[in-house]
């Protein structure tokens, strides 16, 4: 069997039909967004029947969680990877991760729209849960070194400075630094824009800063 992406025709075996459909499926989304995303056209493009599939997945549905659970993978390997436990110092590293979010969402838009626009119930998909935690889990520990820092009985709960934070990298990322249609204009780069949110927001709390 094989299938044709960018005028390439590439062969698999049986043992990489999952992958195939899949990138079929990244490919779907970037052309034409999730509403466009279909179990059958998934399997025209990876140059299978309608019924090869269900081999691998029950539904659309249980396709683009796999889809999402390998972005929430990839995003949480890019976000350790730019922590590196706090160094040189909390508020330096955690800039870094959240210009890391930004990255991600611009080279991963695919993903990044199966992860957050697809409308899957994690409870209904506990890989695609699993690894929203374990992403989620990166900001956390961030955070709870950023806040052991914060002198004083005002000291905020960690959890509330990660969600915080991740709705400040979200909201940058999904309205100023998508790599599709759906950008906003920005008089500046969006990464200029999160490390001034974030200079604000840690300001605000008494943590340290660069």
């Amino acid at each position: 069997m094989s299938w044709t992406r960018n005028g390439e025709t590439r062969s698999y075996h049986h043992g990489n039909l999952r992958e195939a459909l899949m990138q079929a499926t990244l490919d779907l989304i970037a052309e034409k967004g999730i509403a466009g995303v279909t179990f059958a056209e998934a399997a025209r493009r990876a140059g299978v029947s309608a019924a090869a599939p269900y081999r691998h997945f029950r539904d659309r549905d249980e396709l683009l969680a796999a889809v999402a659970t390998a972005g929430f993978e990839r995003l949480s390997a890019a976000l350790t990877a730019a922590w590196q436990n706090g160094k040189p110092t909390p508020a330096a590293a955690y800039e870094r991760v959240g210009r890391a979010y930004l990255g991600f969402a611009r080279t991963s838009a695919a993903e990044y729209a199966a992860m957050f626009e697809s409308g899957l119930s994690s409870d209904a998909h506990e890989a695609l849960k699993q690894a929203g935690e374990r992403a989620f889990s990166v900001l956390r520990e961030a955070a709870e070194v950023l806040v052991s820092h914060i002198p004083g009985p005002g000291r905020p709960p960690a959890l509330m400075v990660a969600l915080h934070t991740w709705s400040l990298a979200h909201g940058v990322a999904s309205l100023f630094g998508r790599a599709d249609g759906g950008r906003r204009r920005l008089p500046m780069p969006p990464e200029d824009l999160l490390e001034a949110a974030f200079l604000v927001y840690l300001k605000g709390l008494g943590a340290p800063s660069d």
